[in-house]
């Protein structure tokens, strides 16, 4: 079955244009909630969302849409996706609903959902949702539509959860942080937990107004939380998105520290205390050789999946390991969360700060990275990389590499481009065969 609706992390688009519409969302709503309606309890759902204008009108439209065939709400304001993944579980919920899109402009929404466990659907509950969607569904009785309610403490709940994710004897005094909430979902849990840990905390990117969610802050924005820490001679910056699942660090020198540095941190320091499951550290494709060779030197695997932290959690579970991530950020502990959680990551990293009782440069930069160069080559139509001269280009410059490298050829999921991803240990050679393979694409593509 083609997807009208559902991507790769749920639903998401422009607001008011296209399927993210009012309309769109109550339908979500009567078809997720009658999906879920089974057993002979009362059901009930969850609903989070980030701090977007458009929220107000997506839960909305969600909750009309839920309750109209029975199922009760509980709706808990701005929280990050994660908090809305560990409620559904805490509450007993059916489901979980978070209005979110992410590191998107305010412009956009997106709707994700979580089943009773706090994981993101299958495939095959949401081609079952969308089935529902483009059908007649049943009503509830006058008498049977649901209840909606406001929690007042799902904050603290919250805040409660990622604090617990630390042992009791991990203080954060004497560490100032600048921590950049994106004016997103986590803008009032993400300091709290700190400030309550001990830390010194200057929070930016926490004055959210409906439409500044992302704008020059977070995780994609690094300019403002870099400047911040050399200012205010911090010891280290935690940079989140919008929705508070993603995580970008920033040493005391202003330097950035991706999710794959990340990783191979917490992965590391896992395999050192006998913590690390599954033997390996699940990450994308797109991540750095430079991590691979490094996990590589400590006997820690390192299992590729496809781009989308969907695809990494689904190889966590299969093979039993309970750290992964993608190098934008994406960060998801099994220990602790069923989600990626950028608090708890950031967490784990300001423990491991804690116990070296180092300058953040010295201890979150572990391996130097290897040259990567990653284009995108824009096409009208048809499929160029089945062209036999984008074949002989592709052979060539894996030749080239001889197993000095890698690339990465792959056609985007949302948009008409091919992505062209090297690495290897000469940067001219990766930029001489990302460099040959664009232009056999374009011509192919002409």
């Amino acid at each position: 079955m083609t997807r009208k609706f559902f991507g790769t992390d749920g639903i998401r688009g422009r607001t008011n244009a296209g399927t993210m519409t009012a309309a769109t969302a109550m339908r979500v709503g009567q078809a997720a909630g009658t999906w879920f309606l089974r057993g002979a309890h009362r059901h009930r759902v969850v609903i989070g969302k980030d701090t977007r204008l458009s929220g107000y009108m997506m839960e909305n439209a969600l909750v009309a849409g839920f309750t109209s065939v029975g199922m009760d709400v509980i709706m808990t304001g701005p929280l990050p996706t994660p908090a809305i993944a560990m409620l559904t579980r805490e509450m007993r919920a059916d489901l979980g609903v978070m209005i979110s899109a992410s590191h998107n402009p305010f412009e956009d929404n997106g709707i994700k959902l979580f089943g009773p466990d706090g994981y993101k659907l299958s495939d095959e509950a949401e081609l079952g949702i969308e089935a529902l969607m483009g059908g007649e569904i049943a009503l509830a009785d006058a008498r049977d539509i649901g209840r909606a309610r406001r929690v007042e403490d799902a904050r603290g709940r919250y805040i409660h959860a990622v604090k617990a994710s630390l042992p009791d004897s991990v203080r954060l005094d004497g560490l100032k942080i600048v921590v950049d909430c994106a004016h997103g979902a986590a803008y009032q849990v993400t300091p709290a937990a700190l400030w309550e840990l001990g830390a010194e905390v200057i929070a930016i990117g926490v004055e959210p107004d409906g439409t500044n969610i992302n704008a020059g802050v977070g995780s994609t924005s690094l300019a403002a939380i870099k400047a911040r820490v050399v200012a205010e001679q911090a010891d280290i910056g935690i940079a989140l998105d919008g929705d508070a699942d993603r995580l970008i660090v920033v040493d005391e020198r202003g330097e950035t520290v991706d999710g794959d540095q990340i990783m191979a941190l917490i992965g590391s320091s896992l395999a050192r205390q006998g913590l690390l499951k599954g033997g390996a550290v699940v990450a994308t494709v797109m991540s750095n050789l430079g991590l691979e060779r490094f996990l590589e030197a400590h006997d820690i695997g390192l299992l590729r999946t496809a781009v989308g932290d969907r695809h990494v959690l689904e190889a966590m579970r299969a093979k039993g390991c309970n750290v992964g991530g993608e190098q934008s950020g994406h960060m998801i502990l099994t220990d602790h969360a069923t989600t990626g959680d950028g608090t708890i990551a950031a967490l784990q990293v300001l423990a491991a700060l804690v116990r070296a009782k180092k300058p953040a440069s010295e201890v979150l930069h572990l391996f130097d990275r290897v040259p990567q160069l990653l284009r995108n080559v824009r096409f009208a139509g048809g499929k160029p990389l089945e062209h036999d001269a984008v074949k002989r280009s592709i052979a060539e410059a894996e030749a080239a590499l001889n197993g000095k490298g890698r690339l990465v050829i792959r056609p985007s999921g949302t948009e008409p481009v091919i992505r062209v991803m090297a690495e290897g240990d000469d940067a001219g050679e990766v930029e001489a065969a990302v460099a040959s393979i664009c232009a056999a694409v374009e011509e192919a593509a002409a």
